[in-house]
């Protein structure tokens, strides 16, 4: 009888480091050790456990692969230089003694460290009719947007004229919004909050982006909320959605319906194994969890109190733990895991200081290198993670006046600080710093984004503001 163990190791052989999840944090962890040692894992033995059966790639691109610009390999991250990856498998149990990790299909892979990097869920609001009584099928014609099935399967489904929902005006729904308009849908906006991408943006912002997206087509509606849906039998069983009920019991008719309300991260398998868990999985400034030989990283990690959920972090947090695992530090910037994308699409960019442009291929639209919180190799204290500071970058692509958008830092004012606003109705053009001091603390743009690079690079330096006007820092240059 075959066994589902894995083999052990050999004598000399690597110590065996396993990464539960595929996605861009853990393939960034993978590329990193392996370019720490020269292209090869040297004495780490690195298994990457992906239970999406696709190859790893870039999910802040999911947008442009449902609007029809990218096929899905485009956005593709580079195969493993090194190590090993199991694809279509999923981890359903932590055995911390003796140290395994067992898998759906039975194997039970040993390790001497385990990296958790399982992401998260989209959350799927309490709707009436979402589930029937007692079931856990969606109806034919809902969707999440969260992974590249999702994706694939809205795709399929759209089609010219097509009568879609889409419940969240964040980030993701407004993407997903222009997409489906891109691809010539009959596009409903939902929003329960009272101007979109509330998160990032301020009302001023939010009313220039809401005029940009209606222009391309979509119908929004804000302080809006859907109880339900509404569904019709299928002929041999099932059911299919036939439109979203608001609270005040106006529905709107659809054929699609798009769930863009968040996402939650993936805690199960660290909750069974007795780790510490809060709203994520509680890490230190290693990276650490309550099990020294168990690390957290992306969207399931909570350190310092903060849940990220943002593609920029997670890349940082790999980083640091690379540099931690690793007996050779990787170079300040491997570089080659996204595709870069020269007319823009949705990205969060992390910590990154003012280093220059990346290599070609490198992760991001703006990429600014080598994360500060890094501690020195061979320092007394080592690699330390302190914390991201994330820039959300937009790009609305249209056949005519697309929109750029970029937003970071603090963008509501405090008591006592300078706030510089221009607004430009005629260009759809918005920009915003606000100021604490001599320090840049935050700013959204939108518009024409020559300026966003300086900005960024002065925010996150955190260094004293020159003496000229603060208009000066809405130039193109940025007051560089």
């Amino acid at each position: 009888m075959r066994s589902n163990r894995e083999p052990e190791r050999e004598p000399g052989s690597g110590r065996r480091l396993v990464i539960v999840g595929g996605g861009m944090a853990g393939t960034r962890l993978a590329q990193q050790l392996a370019t720490a040692a020269g292209g090869s894992v040297g004495s780490v033995d690195v298994t990457v456990i992906g239970e999406e059966p696709h190859p790893a790639y870039n999910r802040v691109l999911l947008a442009e692969v449902l609007a029809g610009r990218y096929a899905p390999g485009v956005i593709a991250l580079p195969a493993l230089a090194a190590g090993r990856r199991l694809s279509g498998v999923r981890v359903v149990r932590l055995d911390r003694d003796p140290g395994e990790v067992v898998c759906d299909d039975g194997r039970r892979v040993p390790y001497d460290s385990l990296v958790l990097a399982t992401g998260s869920n989209p959350v799927l609001p309490p709707l009436r009719g979402l589930f029937e009584p007692h079931g856990h099928e969606l109806p034919d014609g809902v969707h999440a947007f969260r992974t590249m099935d999702d994706c694939l399967a809205l795709a399929a489904a759209v089609r010219p004229g097509a009568r879609a929902v889409v419940i969240g005006g964040g980030l993701l729904g407004v993407s997903a919004a222009r997409a489906l308009a891109q691809r010539g849908a009959q596009v409903v906006l939902a929003h329960q909050g009272e101007h979109l991408m509330e998160r990032q943006l301020d009302a001023g912002a939010s009313r220039v982006l809401r005029q940009h997206v209606e222009a391309l087509g979509v119908e929004v509606h804000t302080e809006c909320r859907v109880r339900g849906l509404r569904t019709r039998s299928l002929d041999g069983g099932g059911r299919a959605v036939s439109a979203a009920e608001l609270a005040d019991g106006y529905a709107l008719e659809a054929d699609l319906v798009v769930l863009a309300c968040g996402v939650r991260p993936r805690v199960g398998l660290a909750r069974a194994a007795g780790l510490d868990v809060a709203r994520g999985v509680v890490v230190d400034d290693e990276l650490r969890t309550s099990d020294p030989r168990v690390f957290a990283i992306g969207d399931c990690a909570e350190h310092g109190g903060v849940l990220y959920g943002l593609a920029g972090p997670a890349q940082d947090q790999a980083d640091v733990l690379a540099r931690i695992l690793s007996p050779t530090p990787p170079l300040p910037e491997a570089g080659g895991l996204c595709p870069q994308d020269p007319r823009g699409s949705a990205q969060v960019v992390g910590n990154r200081s003012a280093e220059g442009a990346p290599p070609s291929g490198s992760w991001g639209r703006n990429g600014w290198a080598q994360p500060g919180h890094r501690g020195a190799p061979g320092s007394e204290t080592g690699p330390r993670y302190t914390g991201s500071r994330a820039l959300t970058r937009l790009t609305l692509a249209a056949t005519s006046n697309p929109l750029d958008l970029a937003a970071f830092g603090e963008t509501t004012p405090a008591p006592g600080d300078d706030v510089v606003q221009l607004a430009d109705a005629t260009r759809n053009a918005y920009r915003k710093v606000v100021v604490r001091g001599d320090r840049l603390v935050g700013g959204i743009l939108l518009g024409d984004l020559g300026s966003v690079g300086a900005l960024a690079r002065t925010w996150e330096g955190d260094e004293p503001l020159p003496s000229t006007p603060l208009l000066h820092l809405l130039t193109n240059d940025g007051g560089s």
